[in-house]
């Protein structure tokens, strides 16, 4: 092997591991990015628990407006995974 065929394989192992990392990166990223909004969730769902069983004839009212948390909660995930794969393909 001469110099320029090792300055080559050195190369391309170095790309192969930099394209890991930002992979690893990406992954922990999106897995971080979800904890919160699964935190909040149950949150919600536990708190609509409590106020159904406190005022059984609110539970249609109580319910719609656990669905419109949920779905402003969930937003955050896939914010969350956009900017990672924002982050992913913009470093280079």
């Amino acid at each position: 092997m001469d110099l320029d065929s090792i300055g080559i394989l050195a190369q391309a192992s170095s790309d192969a591991t930099a394209k890991g990392l930002r992979a690893i990166a990406l992954g922990v990223g999106a897995g971080l990015g979800t904890i919160g909004p699964g935190v909040g969730v149950g949150y919600i769902f536990g708190k609509v628990i409590e106020s159904v069983t406190r005022q059984p004839e609110m539970r249609d009212e109580i319910t719609s407006i656990q669905w419109l948390g949920f779905a402003l909660t969930e937003a955050i995930v896939f914010y969350a995974f956009i900017f990672g794969l924002i982050a992913f393909f913009l470093s280079a």
